[in-house]
């Protein structure tokens, strides 16, 4: 009953909070991108509700080629929750209440800061009140830190103005000063990030559309074709492929009222060891008869995938058409 009533008074204290964070200088936030801390009983945590959790946040990233969750997590029990855990990014409040409810609420102790609560009046309650927000859990947080990202790289980037293959695509992208060109023909883009870890690159150019040309089998044959003529690897007759042994994974999304197909996969070198997952957009412009493809793709061996990748999703999704 201690416990139950700490939750209430800890998620009450979130509520006052942002009535009056208006009225605050905020602390800035900390976290890492993907990392999630968890407020709940710790007894709770180790038991179903805390399974339930574990199994959403366990699922995994599609696309990339080992398994890795959808975030990194810490859970901290109520009693705990002190002022250094207050500056996290992203927090969830999960406990019994008189209500089942959920909610989010944005920089309550600290800014940029997202806080989402899941309420139930009993463990069974709860149980289904996450079962039934699954997505939005994961939905919610990766918005949050897409947000922040995109914020970080309209700070600095390249004038698209100025790179002639976006102005010959009639689009717009922020692409990082962290990455450099590798080409810019006006019809094939290159711009390629080299970090401690290994390479991240954005590449970008059109297909022309007709109806099958939209469909799996036929952007998997476009972009091999890209990959053989303008992505050649360290030898001599070497290129980049995808990955015939790892289906890409599409969904259908939309960039500002444009019908587009989100692929993710896995691209190798064609007599070569090197490999590594990818994201690409295919953005249907029928007005104009053509497909535009903009992609990133990463190598960085021996260390995990999952945030480089996001760090290239959120690259493309500044992506704007003129």
């Amino acid at each position: 009953m201690l416990k139950r009533i700490t939750l209430f008074l800890l998620i009450l204290g979130v509520m006052i909070s942002c009535e009056k964070s208006d009225k605050v200088t905020l602390v800035s936030s900390t976290g890492r991108i993907n990392h999630v801390l968890i407020v709940m009983n710790n007894e709770d945590w180790d038991g179903k509700i805390g399974d339930e959790l574990k199994k959403i946040i366990g699922q995994p990233v599609l696309g990339l080629p080992q398994e890795e969750n959808q975030f990194s997590i810490n859970q901290v029990d109520p009693v705990t929750f002190n002022s250094l855990f207050k500056r996290n990014r992203n927090i969830l409040f999960v406990g019994l209440d008189k209500e089942e409810n959920f909610y989010t609420n944005h920089d309550v102790y600290a800014s940029p800061q997202t806080t989402l609560t899941i309420l139930g009046k009993d463990k069974e309650e709860l149980i289904q009140n996450i079962r039934s927000h699954e997505d939005d859990i994961i939905g919610i947080f990766k918005k949050n830190d897409l947000a922040l990202y995109q914020k970080k790289v309209t700070k600095d980037f390249h004038n698209p103005e100025e790179i002639e293959t976006l102005n010959a695509l009639g689009i717009r992208m922020k692409i990082p000063f962290e990455y450099k060109q590798v080409e810019d023909s006006g019809q094939f883009l290159w711009y390629r990030n080299t970090f401690e870890r290994g390479l991240l690159n954005i590449i970008a150019y059109e297909i022309p559309f007709i109806e099958e040309s939209f469909s799996e089998e036929s952007l998997v044959s476009f972009r091999d074709s890209i990959g053989k003529n303008y992505i050649p690897g360290q030898f001599e007759n070497t290129y980049m492929r995808t990955e015939p042994q790892f289906k890409p994974v599409t969904e259908t999304v939309e960039f500002n009222n444009f019908k587009s197909l989100e692929s993710r996969g896995l691209w190798f070198v064609e007599g070569d060891y090197m490999g590594g997952p990818f994201i690409s957009y295919t953005i249907e412009d029928e007005e104009n008869d053509r497909l535009i493809v903009v992609e990133g793709f990463s190598y960085s061996p021996g260390s995990k995938k999952r945030d480089v990748v996001f760090e290239l999703e959120a690259i493309l999704k500044t992506i704007e058409l003129k």
